[in-house]
């Protein structure tokens, strides 16, 4: 059995999302199982989260595609003991409380309420599949207790342009949450910082009686039963004790790093943070070791090839991938990826399964699982050639989907 500070808690983790920003990543899979880093998917990062935070009951409400999903977390997390009490079990809609899909994040976890009916946690921690992030739960756990808190909302400080598009708090000086506002036109400072904002992470941890209150109670109306645009905002109405748990790294003395990784131009630069000789977000910390599923494939190999050297700079390179006489810089390349002699992969994300004809050049370019590019053809070098043939992002990232036929 489960003890501490962890035993009475269930976590629901959100992995149903269409992700339509992140098309055509997602046109076959949800978004949490977009490969990430070479040998990692999304989801892994909230997973090993909860791994390492001793979070070990854990139902992942899926929805959307889910099937390549269901089979990472089945494969990459079956060393959790049974005996023990621990599982990490994905969960497809049931219609027990609806004859819908899940309407909204609040109304997935209301169509779940059985789970909590029958597994009767003190506490419920809400989680999203679709972030970047380490972060120790139970730090966030030990300060709901200590305030005996009803809701605690994972907050980080971000600059006023991306507050935009997020869920925005206002607090007083103990961190209680008097205001929030999803994704406002205007987003309201932190007081006395007028750049900064202090935004919700999409991490709620909550008593789980007041959880099922308010979910049952939002299901009754007409709002979109999200808890960002509805559970929220009402409990604060309402005078609960809601508070704000900011995020910071290990020192304590800044901001963790966090990353939404739901359209195409933030999770390039998601990538872009994890390579180069100090990145923002380095994958090899030995003491929060990331989960995944093994790969069963040879060494990554460098080899000379049509008369070439291969030359890598900067990249992370996945097992099972070859680069031969080819150049690499700033670049990653998933599982099972092949360079022939003379090719060019710059600032490139490939997710594995590629195949790059001799002299291809590649340039800022994202190219989904079982795509071959042909002997010298240049992608991500002439914009207005690229979209015409795949989807360019805001940033100039060109994608090219999973099982493209190029010519």
């Amino acid at each position: 059995m489960l003890t501490g500070i962890t035993e009475d808690i269930l976590v629901f983790l959100l992995a149903g999302g269409q992700g339509e920003r992140l098309y055509p990543l997602t046109r076959d899979r949800a978004k949490p199982a977009v490969p990430f880093a070479g040998n990692y998917r999304i989801i892994d990062f909230t997973l090993t989260n909860c791994v390492h935070s001793g979070l070990r009951r854990v139902y992942v409400l899926t929805q959307y595609r889910s099937l390549s999903l269901e089979r990472h977390v089945r494969s990459g997390y079956s060393f959790l003991s049974m005996e023990l009490d621990e599982f990490i079990d994905t969960v497809p809609p049931q219609f027990r409380m609806s004859s819908t899909w899940y309407l909204g994040t609040a109304d997935a976890v209301y169509q779940n309420i059985y789970l909590l009916e029958r597994d009767r946690p003190k506490r419920t921690l809400i989680l999203s599949g679709d972030h970047v992030y380490r972060f120790d739960y139970r730090d966030m756990l030990r300060s709901h207790l200590d305030r005996e808190a009803s809701m605690t909302i994972g907050v980080i400080e971000v600059p006023l342009g991306e507050a935009r598009r997020m869920g925005v708090l206002q607090v007083d000086r103990d961190y209680r949450v008097v205001g929030f506002e999803e994704k406002p036109a205007a987003p309201k400072p932190i007081p006395g910082r007028d750049g900064v904002a202090l935004a919700s992470m999409g991490i709620y941890l909550f008593d789980t009686t007041t959880l099922v209150r308010e979910v049952a109670q939002d299901a009754k109306t007409e709002s979109s039963h999200d808890f960002g645009k509805d559970v929220v905002p009402h409990m604060v109405a309402t005078g609960m004790k809601v508070f704000a748990f900011p995020f910071r790294d290990r020192s304590g003395a800044q901001p963790g790093y966090w990353r939404d990784v739901g359209t195409i131009d933030a999770y390039y630069e998601a990538h872009r943070d994890v390579l180069g000789e100090n990145p923002r977000f380095d994958l090899r910390d030995p003491k929060w070791p990331l989960y995944s599923v093994r790969q069963r494939l040879p060494a990554a190999e460098l080899r000379t090839a049509g008369g070439r050297r291969p030359e890598v700079y900067d990249s992370l390179i996945a097992n099972g991938t070859v680069v031969a006489g080819a150049t690499v810089a700033d670049s990653v390349l998933g599982p099972d990826v092949f360079l022939g002699p003379g090719a060019t992969v710059e600032q490139s994300l490939l997710l594995g399964r590629v195949r790059i004809g001799a002299g291809a050049r590649l340039r800022r370019v994202i190219i989904d699982r079982h795509v071959t590019v042909p002997e010298g053809r240049e992608i991500g070098c002439d914009p207005e050639a690229d979209e015409k043939e795949f989807v360019r992002s805001p940033g100039g990232i060109t994608v090219v989907p999973r099982r493209a036929r190029l010519e």
